[in-house]
């Protein structure tokens, strides 16, 4: 299968990386059923190498720095600063892990993911992301396509939309403990069918080939290269399909501001801000991070846009 290219920044564009190693890719042919066959006895650690390849949607931009990746977030569950989840997330144990799969399927899954993050079938895919605040990464994903997971779980007919659901460990995380945000606890997202089918539709485990840290939503998490960066839902532990189109957490927090579809839009601005153009995370210029314009769904419209046709953007945004 020949490589889809995605829309190219020029070069003036390309975020800097200050640590961008190299490592070795291991390419081997995909185990049967969902790949989540042990390829040593004990479960993947955090920071360990992943069993890796080019997945067939690889795209040819320079990823943004590991520090600034696993520097600058947003997980509220740790904190409501940018820094707060690198600096908050020493106690959170994400392993063992079980990630269910249930609710309107006929092959409920329940997976071990110390399991799957020792896989042959585990994929990198180079992704743009947009967050809503407007700003952008170009993020090296490891992962495994979430269409993968949800056929081997044989969805019922009626089923029409994914729920998904994060942990819920006040304990461990003191942003659910503390709750500044005012979020209602555990983060909720949702996706239409479809929209998860997808095959650009990712279950990160890693990045830069090695586990996701705690801070980026170990050890596994959503990426939907197309939507702003809220429906990254992250340290997922159950995933369910339903019929009617489930609560997600920052629609039901701020629903003028925060939509269901959530789908990059230049267009469509936030209530506060514009989405026409984007900071680079990571860049430099005379005049600090430079910008650049948004593109629609993100680059990804040759992917994704037949799923939105017949739908008025502005209203469903």
């Amino acid at each position: 299968m020949a490589l889809f290219r995605y829309p190219q920044p020029r070069p003036s564009e390309i975020t800097p990386k200050d640590l961008y190693f190299s490592r070795r890719k291991v390419i081997a042919g995909l185990s049967a059923g969902l790949g989540v066959a042990a390829l040593g006895t004990d479960p993947a650690q955090a920071g360990e190498k992943l069993h890796t390849h080019p997945g067939p949607y690889s795209a040819t931009l320079e990823p943004t720095s590991r520090s600034d990746v696993t520097g600058y977030n947003n997980f509220y569950e740790f904190g409501m600063d940018k820094s707060d989840p690198a600096a908050s997330s020493g106690d959170f144990k994400p392993l063992p892990w079980t990630l269910e799969i249930g609710g309107l399927v006929r092959n409920p899954q329940r997976l071990d993911v110390g399991q799957m993050l020792q896989s042959s079938d585990m994929e990198e895919r180079i992704y743009r992301m947009r967050c809503v605040e407007a700003w952008s990464m170009v993020i090296p994903w490891d992962g495994i396509p979430l269409a993968t997971l949800l056929k081997a779980a044989d969805p019922d007919p009626k089923a029409k939309f994914v729920a998904f659901e994060s942990v819920e460990r006040p304990s461990e995380m003191p942003g659910q403990r503390n709750n500044i945000s005012g979020i209602e606890w555990p983060y909720v997202e949702g996706l239409r069918l479809d929209e998860a089918m997808n095959p650009l539709t990712l279950l990160a485990m890693g990045i830069y080939g090695e586990t996701l840290p705690n801070q980026n939503g170990a050890p596994v998490r959503l990426v939907v290269p197309w939507k702003y960066g809220f429906k990254g839902i992250k340290s997922i532990q159950r995933i369910r399909l339903v019929e009617e189109m489930p609560p997600t957490t920052w629609n039901r927090l701020a629903p003028s501001e925060y939509g269901f579809y959530a789908n990059v839009n230049p267009e469509v601005d936030h209530p506060r801000w514009s989405q026409a153009s984007e900071r680079v995370i990571g860049s430099r210029s005379l005049f600090g991070e430079k910008r650049q314009p948004t593109l629609m769904f993100n680059g990804y419209g040759e992917q994704v846009a037949d799923l939105y046709k017949r739908m008025d953007l502005h209203a469903s945004y």
